[in-house]
């Protein structure tokens, strides 16, 4: 009477063990389709066509344009807003990539108005469009490490969207 008992416990064991590994793969498996939902863009698709280079983003399900950029050699991921005046980085990113503070500013956030810190992008990097020298702040309560990809960055190019893409137009 022993063995059954043996067998069964082995029996459960093994039960629990492939039910622990199905929800791992499940999670694995939904939690990469949904980071790619929330942002289409992780690897930016990039052309070089005549005198301009491209840089395709689709949009996410709630409408807006993320991305991965580089700064500085550095991944970070942004959102696309045309309504900030510079790149807004967080200070946490800012420190992460190495970004110098410098003269204080007021700034008005979705939060209320703050002081923030100018300060400058050696290099930042769109797929194959590189900007350089590009005005950004450093925003104390902006939360989180994605950076707004502001109108100090996005003036420099041309822009047209349709349907869900938008397209980012360096001339060369």
């Amino acid at each position: 009477m022993q063995a059954p008992e043996v067998s069964s416990s082995f029996g459960k064991i093994f039960t629990l063990i492939t039910w622990l590994l199905l929800g791992g793969g499940l999670f694995w498996f939904f939690s990469d389709y949904l980071g790619k939902q929330q942002n289409p863009n992780q690897q930016l698709q990039s052309s070089i066509s005549g005198s301009e280079i491209t840089t395709e983003l689709t949009r996410n399900r709630a409408g807006h344009y993320l991305g991965v950029a580089f700064i500085n050699g550095q991944p970070v991921e942004f959102l696309l807003d045309t309504g900030a005046t510079t790149v807004a980085l967080s200070e946490t990113a800012a420190a992460k990539l190495g970004l110098i503070k410098g003269q204080p500013i007021r700034v008005s956030t979705a939060n209320g108005i703050t002081t923030a810190w100018r300060s400058e992008i050696a290099e930042l990097k769109l797929g194959l469009i590189t900007l350089n020298q590009v005005p950004a702040s450093i925003v104390p309560n902006l939360a989180g490490t994605e950076i707004l990809l502001g109108m100090s960055a996005l003036k420099q190019l041309e822009f047209r969207q349709q349907g869900n893409q938008l397209t980012l137009i360096q001339r060369i």
